[in-house]
């Protein structure tokens, strides 16, 4: 029976012709729980919601900003760092650059002095190789002289069938 009630209820609203928010005898009452469901949904949003997300837009501000501070900050740090390890390369080149350069100096300076040595080695070489030479040739001119002599005797023993000396061909030679 319930069922039946309900089911009639139902068919007389059917029956009006209408929808029941536009029915003019109802209307106060939908402003006033509209009024009422608005401010309590006004109420809940101004005194919690809105504040947690005014909160967190603010503090996400924050943050950004603390980012964007913090990046500005490592970046200037990034740079001077950057600065001071092209300092440090440049020192570094400058410095490999007198090594080396100290050390090519060094090196031509031992070079030159070996140089020398040697040049004042040959240079004694030399003059003592000069000196055998010279006493060679002495012995060889004062060889010479004899094998002249001893030629020129044979020859004109060869010549002439007559026996000469060395000194009366050196007497004839002068």
């Amino acid at each position: 029976m319930a069922a039946e009630t309900h089911h009639s209820d139902v068919a007389e609203h059917a029956a009006s012709g209408g929808l029941p928010q536009f029915d003019f005898s109802t209307w106060g009452n939908q402003i006033f729980w509209l009024i009422i469901v608005f401010g309590i949904l006004y109420f809940v949003l101004s005194k919690f919601i809105l504040p947690k997300l005014a909160d967190g837009i603010v503090e996400r501000k924050d943050r950004i900003s603390d980012d964007l501070d913090s990046a500005s900050r490592m970046q200037a740090e990034a740079e001077e760092a950057e600065k001071a390890y092209h300092q440090k390369l440049n020192d570094a080149r400058a410095k490999a650059h007198n090594v080396a350069e100290a050390t090519r100096q060094s090196i031509n300076d031992e070079l030159s002095s070996e140089i020398a040595a040697a040049d004042l080695q040959a240079a004694k070489e030399a003059e003592a190789a000069e000196t055998r030479i010279a006493g060679l040739r002495e012995k060889a001119l004062a060889n010479v002289e004899t094998i002249a002599s001893e030629t020129a005797i044979e020859i004109v023993k060869a010549l002439t069938n007559k026996t000469t000396t060395a000194a009366q061909l050196r007497a004839a030679m002068k």
